[in-house]
């Protein structure tokens, strides 16, 4: 089945700025596997190296040792399969909605086979009234519907989403999680989630991974009970969150053990 990344073993160290001898170690031998059609979330605090392994896993960073994986074959640069989500919406601000959705075709080489699904992505999205609106004429929790369903046009096998509700206020927030768990379970893709807000992981996810702080290393990885829509104020929903919260906790604690 198609959709399943691994990490085996990786590590990132970056260069300081200005000096070759001065490194950084922002991933420490760090190994997850995700199957196919999964939402897994990497929980931690800002810095813990978890933007960086979306990065390597878009094919954007190279890890230094160890390797990432995609459908078993050794991830080298970007591709359509693996689409990326940013914390700004990144749409085209001189082109529609529709042709944001348009380009994103073009550039992927589906646009022939694919162009008679526009409407549809555009209805899904709940913006079939704004195809011809610009970027600046939309809200906030407009745009970033529309660069998630740009992404998810081109049907990538694995959708990697950093921090993609961040910049909104906490209603919009919240309403476009919904959104985001319908689109996903429409489209069946795996998705792979960077967040440091506890409350969103566990609303999102099927599983958890709790990085540490600097140098990034899994924690643990923790398995969320109950099915969708999840409860916010169900007991299993609250313990989760306490025992996440002690977990990172611990791990904030621990930091100057391996501090650089």
């Amino acid at each position: 089945m198609s959709g399943q990344v691994e990490v085996k073993n990786l590590t990132k160290i970056f260069a300081r700025q200005g000096s070759a001898d001065d490194t950084l170690l922002a991933l420490d031998n760090v190994s997850v596997d995700v199957q196919p059609g999964e939402f897994v979330t990497l929980l931690g605090a800002s810095g813990c190296g978890k933007s960086t392994l979306l990065r390597i896993l878009a094919g954007l960073e190279v890890p230094t040792k160890g390797g990432a994986y995609f459908n078993g074959e050794k991830i080298s640069g970007t591709d359509p399969s693996r689409g990326l989500v940013f914390q700004e919406h990144t749409l085209f601000a001189w082109l529609t909605v529709k042709g944001n959705i348009e380009f994103a075709l073009k550039a992927a080489g589906q646009y022939k086979e694919k162009k008679h699904e526009i409407a549809d992505w555009l209805k899904l999205a709940g913006l079939s009234e704004f195809a011809n609106n610009y970027p600046h004429q939309l809200s906030g929790g407009m745009r970033q519907r529309a660069a998630l369903v740009r992404a998810l046009a081109i049907s990538p096998e694995v959708l990697l989403l950093d921090e993609p509700l961040g910049a909104l206020d906490s209603f919009t927030r919240m309403n476009l999680q919904d959104e985001l768990i319908r689109l996903w379970q429409e489209q069946g893709n795996t998705m792979i989630m960077v967040t440091h807000d506890v409350d969103e992981a566990i609303y999102l996810s099927r599983r958890i991974v709790i990085m540490s702080p600097r140098p990034g290393r899994i924690s643990k990885i923790l398995p969320v009970p109950g099915s969708y829509p999840r409860n916010r104020a169900s007991g299993d929903f609250t313990a989760l969150r306490t025992e996440i919260l002690t977990l990172m906790d611990f791990a904030h604690e621990s930091q100057e053990e391996y501090a650089i």
